[in-house]
């Protein structure tokens, strides 16, 4: 039973927030019952974003940022100013997933992260995409490679729809990463890699069964990469469909 309020992912609203006032998404956001956000910029005024995050009613479950590189200090001490407990690795490059030695390369970095990370008293992980599934090494998924050669405290947020997208049967994928998995992106569509994605329960993926295959999962963050309809209808279409299949509980108004 999940405890925690629905989530969005604010890329998922990038073009609104850019068009307009950030504090009017986001209010928007926690009126369609929202209670947390997962922000993707967190080195522009943390300050500030910290305050509208407030004055909404909204807290920061998460934050996407390239903590790997040389400005990883800059992401983990914007993550702590907006009040995020958590830094997760949104992407890397697709050759990274190339062979069993440039996965281990990386599982050292994201286990190097993470002890960085600690050092602000933050947790760190990393967020799939397509090619970590398509990779096979040994029979086995890159991604599944990558869990076990990382440091226990590097925690995996799994993009449930790139999942499937990689060929991958996701309830059974999430179910042989056991409790590495903490964050769900939770998202539909036609499940094609170029295609516009829909509001969640409008699709082709299986949502009840994913999450319910990740029952340690803490936080279920919804994300559209994109969509061919209004955005902001589709999050709140997206977090009304969850709602009424039982699958979550819109945060308090």
């Amino acid at each position: 039973m999940m405890i925690n309020p629905p989530a969005v992912q604010l890329y998922t609203l990038r073009e609104q927030l850019a068009a307009g006032s950030r504090l009017a998404v986001l209010r928007s956001l926690r009126g369609f019952g929202y209670g947390a956000v997962e922000p993707y910029d967190v080195t522009t005024d943390p300050e500030q974003l910290r305050d509208d995050l407030g004055e909404a009613g909204l807290t920061a479950c998460s934050v996407h940022a390239r903590a790997l590189d040389a400005d990883a200090d800059a992401y983990l001490a914007g993550a702590r100013t907006v009040g995020a407990g958590t830094v997760i690795v949104p992407s890397v490059k697709p050759e990274r997933f190339a062979d069993a030695d440039s996965v281990l390369a990386l599982a050292r970095e994201l286990s190097e992260g993470a002890a960085r990370a600690a050092d602000y008293g933050l947790r760190f992980g990393y967020h799939n995409h397509w090619f970590e599934l398509e990779s096979v090494i040994d029979g086995r998924t890159g991604l599944e490679v990558l869990a076990d050669a990382t440091d226990d405290a590097v925690l995996l947020e799994v993009d449930t729809y790139w999942a499937a997208v990689g060929g991958q049967d996701v309830p059974q994928l999430l179910a042989r990463l056991g409790d590495r998995v903490r964050y769900l992106h939770v998202k539909d569509g036609p499940v094609t890699r170029d295609d516009p994605m829909t509001a969640v329960g409008q699709g082709h993926m299986p949502v009840a069964e994913i999450l319910a295959a990740a029952p340690r999962a803490e936080w279920h963050v919804v994300e559209l990469d994109r969509c061919a309809t209004d955005m902001l209808t589709a999050v709140r279409e997206s977090l009304e469909w969850l709602t009424s299949q039982g699958l979550t509980s819109a945060a308090a108004r």
